[in-house]
């Protein structure tokens, strides 16, 4: 303003400014004021909705933490799964309550209703997240367990590199052990032990044990007759060694003593 020499042309400068720019000035103004609120309101309101749906689903969780669950505990723990998936669809509560509708329909043995529901979070959930690689998992097995092996193991091979690859190769053995895949299986429950290692509680260790025990059997053992043997005990070797498991009989110890 310095430059104006008088008053009266700051002034006269001021007003030209203000026909010039005022208006926009006061609109830009009125919307960020209008987006401040609006965006403290759609705050609020996802913080409301989180907290219900967390409600929700703590409320189902309750009916499903009984180690027994009486049939009218599930099907109200199933209803209240659906209520986040159809009210709160956005929510990672809903994709968990989809998580355990879909294990309440493989105890119930309905593989298609687990597989619907499966895919359900794969198509919400964020690609790579835990959320996804457990579903993904998860329904590798439940395709397997329906008849497409195929299928399952392209599923599992998806997922590449992630955080539940001990999990992604003990699947990967219970398949192709279940295809009669022996040796394949083996090398899959291998690189889990492997894995294991640095994914602790992830897998269950001793089944897995059991599992690489059951493919790698002790072999049986042999005996060999010694190098000089005396013709008569020779003779009687065979003897012997059909009679190990019962002790040795009379012929055998005295032949021993010749």
């Amino acid at each position: 303003m310095d430059q104006y020499r008088t008053e009266e042309e700051q002034v006269e400068a001021l007003r030209r400014w203000w026909d010039e720019n005022g208006k926009s000035t006061i609109a830009a103004i009125i919307i960020a004021v209008s987006v401040g609120f609006g965006w403290q309101a759609w705050k609020a309101n996802d913080l409301r909705q989180q907290e219900d749906a967390s409600d929700i689903y703590q409320a189902m969780l309750q009916g499903l933490s009984s180690g027994d669950v009486a049939p009218e505990q599930e099907v109200a723990a199933a209803s209240l799964a659906q209520q986040l998936k159809d009210d709160y669809s956005g929510s990672t509560y809903a994709q968990f309550a989809a998580l355990h509708l879909a294990r309440l329909a493989v105890n119930n043995g309905d593989l298609p209703e687990a597989e619907a529901q499966l895919r359900w979070v794969l198509g919400k959930a964020d690609g790579g997240s835990d959320v996804a690689l457990v579903a993904q998992m998860r329904l590798a097995r439940v395709v397997a367990s329906s008849g497409d092996a195929d299928q399952a193991l392209a599923i599992l091979e998806e997922a590449g590199d992630g955080p539940y690859q001990a999990s992604y190769a003990a699947a990967r053995g219970d398949i192709l052990l279940a295809l009669g895949r022996d040796d394949e299986a083996r090398v899959a429950y291998n690189q889990a032990r492997m894995l294991a290692v640095g994914s602790q509680g992830q897998i269950n260790m001793s089944a897995l044990e059991q599992k690489l025990q059951s493919l790698n059997p002790v072999p049986a053992r042999t005996i060999e007759a010694p190098v000089e043997v005396h013709s008569a005990a020779a003779a009687d070797i065979d003897v012997a060694v059909d009679g190990l498991a019962d002790g040795p009989t009379d012929d055998t110890a005295d032949s021993q003593e010749d």
